[in-house]
């Protein structure tokens, strides 16, 4: 069959097009990464999520590797390690630094497709309302950057409504926009050309880079838009089920993309001149304006699913130490991944408009956007290599396969993207590089100040022994002490007592404790143990929340003094303290017996000893009665002196300024203002 030069370029175009679409969204994502979602969670975290649980290679794991028996979703089978993936946990577990560079691969990929979250509202709305020039000619650039501007001011404002309350329009728009490529699709191939379906054959790539060379290879960061959203995709899982993302791109969306660039590329291949505003030009004149209209809601819909993905994956890296406290409403009880973050909205909403108005053209923020997207998409083929060794067990062959057959074709891709970094590309690198550092000093400085706690932490001996001097009394009530410090005494708690020696009748040890699964089911959120011998009245609490689980404050305490409530009632005898000295507790050692036995009525404030749980359940019952305070510290953090200048700019003012500008601990924790006890502390790192 006889082509011109200019149907090979455009049957090449669309055959490369053709080709992105089954090889990437169809047969990466949809067959396989999708199925390496963490308990229904997506995401980059996700994928690490999964590689901490089932090795040591995390460099944020915050509990035992074993999570996974804590899911309140889904219980993971067992698989015995292999030859390879047993090397590669050891390789892992052997060498930190391969922990730092795999923390670091996972923040990038976050990065990006947070950066994503700016671009694509940008890139979708206007690149949409730019199609008012094919109807008004004479319509000012300005008209159309402010009306942008104007739509995304209402999608961003939108948002705090949640997904289920709007979620009713998204169904009806984006069928009826599918509809509407599709038709127009089928329109445009029987009037135009319907040689194009010949474009299905691989032999027009061939043939295109043959005859386009260099020129062929710079295009490949256009084509790469055509798969933007797959991402996305992939991170929503929160908001659907795997088996409903599946059948709706395999069995709809795929097919309608596929006939509509086919029909774009029919009109093309006889109307050359219309290249640079095809879609809109290639819209049959009786139905532009309902097409247009719809497009227009279908680019609202759109930006919504990859705003939904950048709160969830936010979500995931403040519950996992590598984002600052915000403020997080979950706007369904029905459906739970349905997030929504005031201050991560009204800042994407910033930057679209900044980035609207700073470029005006959709050339350069399509540069932008193409980078970013097949960042994460090599980002997650990456990853990919480690669930299918370590996670599914399979063969490096198999994994090697995988990453070769898709790495090579993003690689493709990615080298077109960066020769356009001067073009708008760096846009991508220097939102991914702020936000990547905001997080990597965030996680710094969070984890200093829990080493710093750990290693200042008091015994219980010590701690009582302070007992004669200070002259401590108890006060009636509970006393929930929230720290990171999972065994002794805190150290903002001995600096208390130090200043104000009384405490309540009854004191909880609170630790909350973020693990590696979306949600902690319920009979696993709650771990009691006695502190210290009976007539003390200390308990210690870990709290074990995922990085999805909902913080409700009122539920919780009550939740708390229940569980607490039950540990003794599971004890027939309360211990005393020569019984706790006699069994050798760690917690409580016998060395320290002598001491503790002679001030034992100054602490317990003349209770006396305990021999029955129910006394000490009417005591814990009368206690919350009297009343409940929560006490937390505030903390500074501040180089040492000695401390590199870099070390001090880190701490002193970004980690500083971040801590200032975040939220309360006692705020993000729900805990009601009026009842809170703030100690001051001030920890040089």
């Amino acid at each position: 069959m006889f082509l011109d030069w200019e149907d090979h370029e455009i049957f090449g175009v669309l055959s490369l097009i053709l080709w992105t679409l089954t090889i990437i969204p169809l047969l990466k994502y949809a067959v396989f990464v999708l199925g390496a979602d963490d308990n229904g969670e997506g995401g980059t975290f996700a994928l690490y999520s999964l590689l901490c649980r089932r090795s040591r290679m995390g460099f944020l794991n915050t509990s035992d590797v074993a999570d996974e028996h804590m899911s309140a979703d889904k219980s993971e089978e067992f698989i015995e390690d292999t030859p390879s993936s047993l090397v590669i946990k050891h390789f892992f577990e052997k060498h930190k630094s391969s922990k730092v560079v795999l923390l670091l691969v996972v923040l990038l990929g976050t990065s990006m497709v947070i950066g994503d979250g700016i671009l694509t509202p940008t890139m979708s709305v206007l690149s949409a309302v730019s199609g008012l020039q094919i109807k008004i000619t004479h319509l000012h650039e300005n008209h159309i950057v402010f009306l942008a501007c104007i739509i995304l001011v209402g999608l961003f404002a939108l948002q705090h409504y949640g997904t289920h309350r709007v979620g009713f329009l998204f169904a009806p728009i984006l069928i009826a926009w599918l509809i509407c490529i599709s038709g127009v699709g089928i329109y445009n191939i029987f009037y135009w050309n319907p040689r194009v379906l010949y474009a299905v054959s691989p032999y027009y790539i061939y043939n295109f880079f043959k005859k386009a060379g260099k020129d062929g290879w710079c295009s490949l960061g256009g084509i790469v838009l055509c798969i933007t959203g797959t991402e996305a995709m992939f991170a929503d899982l929160g908001h659907f089920s795997q088996l409903s993302v599946r059948i709706g791109f395999t069995a709809v969306v795929y097919p309608c993309l596929v006939v509509a660039y086919m029909g774009e590329a029919a009109y093309l291949s006889k109307h050359t001149m219309d290249l640079q505003s095809s879609f809109y030009k290639a819209i049959p004149k009786a139905v532009f304006w309902p097409v247009f209209i719809i497009a227009t809601l279908a680019t609202v819909v759109g930006s919504q699913a990859i705003i939904s993905a950048t709160f969830s994956l936010i979500s995931q890296c403040r519950a996992l130490s590598c984002f600052p406290r915000v403020k997080i409403i979950h706007t369904s009880k029905q459906i739970h991944g349905q997030i929504y973050i005031p201050e991560v909205n009204w800042m994407l909403m910033l930057l679209c408009l900044a980035v609207v108005i700073g470029f005006r053209d959709t050339d350069m923020i399509g540069n932008a956007y193409g980078l970013a997207v097949i960042t994460v998409m090599f980002v997650t083929t990456c990853l990919m290599f480690l669930i299918i060794t370590t996670v599914w067990n399979q063969s490096v062959f198999l994994a090697l396969l995988f990453v070769l057959t898709f790495g090579s074709v993003e690689l493709l891709y990615f080298s077109a993207c960066l020769a356009k970094v001067h073009k708008g590309g760096w846009l991508p690198l220097l939102v991914s590089a702020v936000i990547m550092s905001l997080m990597l000093i965030w996680h710094y400085g969070t984890s200093k100040k829990q080493s710093f706690e750990l290693q200042n932490k008091v015994s219980l001996d010590s701690f009582a022994a302070l007992g004669p001097g200070l002259g401590i009394t108890r006060i009636p009530g509970i006393g929930l002490v929230y720290s990171n410090v999972s065994s002794g005494i805190p150290p903002m708690f001995a600096h208390f007592i130090a200043s104000f020696p009384a405490f309540h009748q009854i004191l909880i040890f609170v630790t909350l404790q973020n693990v590696m699964v979306p949600k902690v089911a319920a009979e696993n959120r709650f771990v009691i143990s006695r502190f210290g011998p009976a007539e003390f009245c200390f308990y210690r609490c870990t709290v074990r929340f995922g990085y999805k689980d909902v913080g409700d404050s009122y539920d919780f305490e009550t939740q708390l003094i229940e569980k607490v409530s039950e540990f003794l009632k599971c004890e027939p005898l309360s211990i005393s303290s020569e019984d706790f000295a006699s069994m050798g507790q760690s917690q409580f050692p016998a060395a320290a017996a002598s001491t503790i036995g002679d001030y034992n009525q100054i602490i317990a404030g003349g209770t006396g000893q305990r021999a029955e749980s129910s006394n000490e359940i009417h005591e814990l019952m009368e206690a919350k009665e009297s009343g409940m305070a929560y006490m937390m510290a505030n903390t500074h953090i501040i180089a040492n002196s000695t401390s590199s200048f870099i070390k001090k700019i880190v701490i002193n003012i970004i980690y500083g300024f971040l801590r200032r500008n975040s939220r309360r601990p006692a705020v993000a924790l729900g805990i009601p203002h009026i009842s809170l006890i703030e100690i001051g502390m001030l920890y040089y790192v």
